[in-house]
């Protein structure tokens, strides 16, 4: 495996940019869209049509392959689009993290072309409103094509001393999340980037996004799914592969490996002992892989906020606190009614007309 990178956007891809030679008409937020296109689509001049009716900053439509069709006519037609053409054989995070490069805006929203995209999909009002402590990311309330929910909570928990990822149906709006399913969300961008973006030499895409969120809750930062941000796939959604492998032993050892020390964390050689028999692999490939995952952890240690093990243990304390601050709310909400209506029936209003009477 390639060395785990140290810093954004190491691998430099080889690629080719059309458009964005004009700035999107009607900007209304500072955020940007970044549509992932995997095939081709009828549809695909409609949906770049109202993505900037939308009001985004910047419009960057990143294409797997580029004999979906003519990229030069099509970017004549939407010349304020810019279109990105990776030249070589990439992951999906790679295409993420390109397209960050070429973005304005304080917040991107990343999409996939299975996705059925709308007018107004992102709205000035709704931006403001989810963006408000500025998170590192929002996730999306999934849905399936015919509007059926299926799980798109996730939170860290364990069983003795193997990690596990619980999903969840039940959705409550600002709960903290995991991870982003399909990596669809908003993300800050200027956050992104410093987290180091995607790791390119994890290659499946559950691993790799799980490595990227997984790393901004042990740095501090934040990711919550908003129940106003909804979406639904316009054909099948994505199954994810979470099959062990060498990837996963990446993620295991740039996430659950580190211990937070005070005020840093780091990888005791202790540890490469646990390691060595769930890694699959011979003796000297284990210890590179181990020994790379010390030297980056070892270079980002003061980023570190927390280790896996407290993660964990704190995510319920959240998750209970949050639903103790939603029913407040709500019985906050019920009090001030039934107040309106009492002061109405004990003739509240009236009296204050007679008043100004007299």
């Amino acid at each position: 495996m390639n060395t785990i990178p140290s810093i954004f956007n190491q691998r430099v891809v080889a690629r080719t940019v059309f458009g964005g030679s004009e700035v999107c008409p009607n900007v209304r937020m500072d955020a940007a869209v970044i549509l992932i296109n995997g095939s081709w689509s009828p549809s695909r001049m409609k949906t770049l049509d109202m993505l900037l009716d939308c009001g985004f900053k910047s419009v960057v439509s990143v294409e797997r392959n580029p004999e979906n069709y003519n990229i030069e006519d099509i970017s004549h037609r939407f010349p304020s689009v810019k279109f990105i053409i990776p030249l070589e054989r990439v992951t999906d995070g790679d295409l993420v993290n390109m397209a960050m490069q070429e973005v304005e805006g304080e917040y991107a929203l990343v999409l996939r072309d299975s996705i059925d995209i709308f007018a107004n999909i992102l709205t000035p009002k709704l931006f403001s409103k989810i963006t408000e402590g500025k998170p590192f990311c929002v996730c999306p309330w999934l849905k399936l094509q015919d509007g059926v929910s299926f799980p798109v909570v996730f939170s860290p928990s364990s069983d003795g001393s193997v990690f596990r990822v619980d999903s969840s149906t039940k959705i409550t709006d600002g709960i903290n999340n995991l991870y982003p399913f399909d990596g669809i969300a908003l993300f800050n961008r200027s956050k992104f980037i410093a987290l180091g973006g995607y790791d390119y030499t994890i290659v499946p895409a559950y691993w790799q996004n799980l490595d990227l969120s997984f790393r901004a809750w042990l740095w501090g930062e934040k990711i919550v799914l908003s129940s106003f941000l909804t979406m639904s796939y316009g054909a099948d959604r994505a199954e994810e592969d979470t099959t062990a492998s060498q990837y996963s032993n990446r993620f295991y050892l740039k996430n659950l490996v580190p211990k937070f020390v005070r005020d840093h964390a780091e990888i005791p050689w202790s540890s490469f002992l646990l390691f060595l028999p769930r890694s699959s692999c011979g003796f000297f490939e284990a210890l590179g892989q181990f020994r790379d995952a010390r030297r980056w952890v070892r270079e980002n240690q003061y980023r570190f906020r927390l280790d896996a093990v407290s993660l964990v243990e704190g995510w319920g304390e959240e998750e209970e606190k949050a639903n103790a601050q939603s029913v407040a709310a709500m019985l906050r909400a019920v009090e001030n009614v039934q107040a309106a209506e009492e002061r109405k029936n004990d003739g509240g209003i009236p009296a204050e007309k007679d008043k100004k009477e007299k």
